[in-house]
């Protein structure tokens, strides 16, 4: 089967090293000819925040922005995600936790049930991809751990994700051209595994 990728990106600077991971996740999939899309929600203007409008149309699940339209389109063709994006104050970007708010709609993510929510969304697996301030191990240990207890295993599998895969490069300011360089090449491999 034919893999339909689509990759959301959240980092305003495009000198970042996140922007480097997008490069070599972007590569990685033209080299293995995959069929992929970019949301760079940076780029896209995307507004995280919910208007009057869609707070009272919420527990019907429509979507007034045209922009949370069109994200849902890219998610209902695709079977495999992958998130890039820097772990601020231990957790997501505002952007996408706004993103996560504004497109992950009852209705069209997931469905209320008497035990919690049923996900609706066909994806098959999910890497995410992140960097931090901080070790890796901190975040986990000492940082609450919420990329992989909240957001992987219970937001993204809460809407169908049927398999999740987190790597971090933490401690970025003290890497070096090196290990930056090495990191980019595991997320290479991380990438074709995934296919």
């Amino acid at each position: 089967m034919n893999n339909k990728v689509t990759v959301i990106y959240a980092h305003p600077y495009t000198g970042s090293f996140d922007h480097a991971i997008l490069e070599s996740v972007t590569a990685e999939l033209s080299a293995k000819n995959s069929e992929y899309e970019v949301i760079d929600l940076y780029q896209d203007n995307f507004d995280p925040v919910y208007s009057n409008e869609e707070l009272r149309l919420f527990s019907s699940g429509i979507a007034v922005d045209p922009k949370v339209k069109a994200y849902q389109e890219k998610l209902k063709s695709s079977n495999v995600l992958i998130f890039i994006f820097p772990v601020w104050w231990y957790g997501l970007p505002a952007i996408v936790k706004g993103f996560i708010d504004k497109v992950m709609l009852n209705n069209f993510a997931y469905v209320d049930t008497n035990t919690g929510i049923k996900g609706l969304l066909s994806l098959d697996k999910c890497l995410t991809i992140t960097t931090s301030k901080s070790p890796t191990w901190y975040l986990k240990y000492f940082g609450g751990n919420n990329i992989q207890k909240v957001f992987l295993n219970l937001t993204l599998k809460g809407v169908g994700v049927k398999q999740t895969k987190w790597v971090n490069f933490g401690s970025i300011k003290q890497s070096n051209a090196q290990t930056r360089k090495d990191f980019l090449q595991k997320i290479r491999q991380a990438v074709a595994k995934l296919l």
